[in-house]
């Protein structure tokens, strides 16, 4: 549920904005993200039978995004009240639903075999239940050849865990690509210059591509120990709700379909500019982003040749 007040709210005081149902969830987000560049997606996650539960599934179907549902009778779909603020900024309450329940046992197997790559949000470790099911599939899924993508979720969330907890809980799945942004970098390394924020995290998370995500300065790049700044796309800030899932879905679309990762970058960049220029998560697409997603293909397949990153068919799904 999105909130955007037109002028600043005092505490207590009543203004004039905007309230609407959108759809969301950071791993759902990166998941039609990437579809919408080419990618062959399927998301896994546990939903209510509930109306919203059917909305969740309606939205992404018609996506084009796979699904591996399970459903609950004990709890309603989870739920996010997202307060945008006059300036374009977001804050988040985040209901605990059914996929704050997520059990290993109910994890689809299969689809996690034979996943070529696996993204996973830290909302789904900040409690357990869903961590030991978000850590089973990573076993899972990296025995069976996949790679790894991580996004740290909130600093917030971070803060109250512990850094030092929050890394031992996470730094262990063998993760290839992670995606914080400038706070949660921050929280997890001390440092707030983005080559140190990411070459502490580089230590942290040994091997790892860091793709720092900037906001109004782009994004930051550490690969194999060559860090590069990648300047911001022009945007003007309406909300900034969902910007850093697209560029995650939209790099990884890109990155694993052997696209460089600094072109990789240049293109989430430009991707999360029209993004937060619109209210939503995932803004119903116009001229100007089928311009960005149909270069962002074209890339992709000059890069791919048909097969993604790790060689395999380009037909295996990127599960999230």
């Amino acid at each position: 549920m999105l909130i955007r007040g037109n002028t600043q709210l005092l505490s207590g005081g009543d203004i004039f904005g905007e309230v609407q149902l959108t759809p969301g969830g950071s791993a759902a987000n990166t998941a039609v993200w990437a579809r919408r560049c080419g990618q062959a997606t399927r998301f896994v996650g546990k939903i209510g039978n509930d109306r919203f539960g059917r909305i969740a599934m309606d939205e992404l179907a018609d996506e084009g995004v796979q699904t591996d549902w399970v459903h609950s009778d004990a709890h309603l779909t989870g739920s996010v009240a997202v307060w945008i603020d006059h300036e374009g900024q977001r804050s988040m309450v985040s209901g605990k639903g059914a996929d704050h329940y997520l059990l290993p046992s109910e994890l689809p197997l299969t689809t996690l075999r034979r996943a070529a790559h696996l993204h996973l949000s830290a909302w789904s470790f900040f409690g357990d239940p869903p961590r030991a099911a978000a850590r089973r599939a990573a076993a899972v899924a990296k025995e069976a050849g996949a790679t790894l993508s991580f996004d740290p979720g909130s600093f917030q969330m971070i803060q109250e865990m512990g850094a030092e907890t929050f890394v031992a809980l996470t730094a262990d799945m063998g993760i290839d690509v992670l995606f914080p942004n400038a706070e949660e970098g921050e929280v997890l390394t001390g440092e707030t210059e983005p080559g140190l924020v990411a070459g502490r995290l580089a230590e942290l998370y040994p091997g790892a591509l860091i793709v720092l995500k900037l906001d109004a300065d782009g994004s930051y790049l550490l690969d194999a120990g060559t860090g590069t700044h990648h300047a911001p796309a022009p945007g003007r800030l309406v909300d900034a709700t969902g910007a850093g899932d697209a560029y995650a879905g939209v790099f990884l679309a890109a990155w694993l379909s052997g696209v460089p990762a600094t072109e990789a970058a240049a293109l989430a960049n430009r991707v999360s500019a029209w993004v937060i220029e619109r209210v939503g998560a995932r803004p119903v697409a116009d001229d100007a982003l089928l311009a960005l997603l149909s270069e962002a293909k074209s890339a992709a397949l000059r890069a791919a040749g048909g097969a993604d990153r790790a060689g395999r068919p380009a037909r295996r799904d990127h599960a999230g």
